[in-house]
């Protein structure tokens, strides 16, 4: 066992996860003790494998093993493309905070956000904070914003591979670049699906003189891709066409899989299934999500 695997921190989080029967993956494990080791980098993994934990929990075993080295304050800016996954991903960081029992708040920063609840941000920001590239942007033009970031450890930027080559990736290079200049020891790391251009999109997000990896999971998982076609082709309609009627060939499907995702061309269509899957399927509640 190397240090790390002997510390404090990963105790905890190894009797944590054990206790829900799982163990980490070897590339969690690698994202971990670089992260320990003071490494920025990029985690490469399927979709489903747990990219997300690779760095949070990083952060959180961190602070376990040093906590006289993190002061009150946001410890862990998370930036994410896709606002409609950011309440479900602080619901799962804040169920890990919770069982590891740490005294951490997780917070959104969107344009969902209720005004009064980016009042409270501003007077406190949480340990946790999970943001678009354009709220990241909005922060950075308040007055007197150095402050909520003093003591910032940690930059997570996840679906890389969706920002990468956009201008919404241009406001993440940039709103990093800022933040460096308050704090010179930040960590940055990228979260992506397989990508291509590997080498060309760690350089784009850490172009700095910084100790930098690439962790790459070595895991394979099968996926099934099923299409479903009606019976008959009906006349569809030039716009707003939902496919509803094939809710009674998509509930089979997902009652005989273990993880389904479904895919949509729009969030509003999203968020119709899953009222029509609900409606459809009541069992369904608790059980699957946006």
């Amino acid at each position: 066992m190397t240090d790390f695997q002997n510390s404090e921190g990963y105790q905890i989080i190894k009797n944590w996860l054990e206790e829900k029967s799982f163990s980490p993956f070897d590339f969690q494990l690698r994202t971990w003790e670089k992260y320990s080791r003071s490494y920025s980098g990029m985690v490469i993994a399927p979709t489903g494998f747990g990219k997300t934990y690779s760095v949070f929990l990083a952060v959180v075993t961190d602070f376990l093993n040093h906590p006289e080295q993190y002061k009150d304050g946001l410890k862990l800016l998370w930036v994410s493309p896709l606002r409609a996954l950011a309440k479900d991903i602080a619901k799962a960081m804040t169920e890990v905070i919770a069982e590891i029992g740490l005294d951490w708040t997780v917070g959104v920063r969107n344009g969902d956000t209720p005004l009064s609840e980016k009042a409270r941000q501003v007077k406190k920001m949480p340990d946790i904070l999970l943001v678009t590239p354009e709220t990241l942007h909005l922060l950075l033009a308040q007055k007197n914003h150095q402050r909520y970031f003093k003591n910032l450890k940690c930059v997570a930027v996840d679906e890389w591979h969706e920002l990468l080559g956009s201008k919404r990736g241009v406001l993440v290079e940039l709103g990093i670049s800022r933040l460096l200049s308050y704090q010179k020891k930040i960590k940055i790391w990228g979260i992506t699906a397989t990508i291509g251009n590997l080498d060309e999109a760690l350089e784009v997000l850490i172009p700095y003189d910084l100790k930098k990896t690439k962790i790459v999971a070595k895991e394979k998982k099968k996926i099934d891709i099923i299409p479903v076609f009606p019976d008959e082709v009906e006349i569809l309609p030039w716009a707003g066409h939902l496919g509803g009627k094939l809710v009674d060939k998509v509930v089979p499907i997902i009652l005989q899989s273990k993880t389904t995702i479904v895919f949509t061309n729009t969030r509003s269509q999203a968020e119709m299934w899953y009222q029509l899957l609900l409606s459809y399927y009541p069992d369904f509640a608790g059980q699957i999500a946006i």
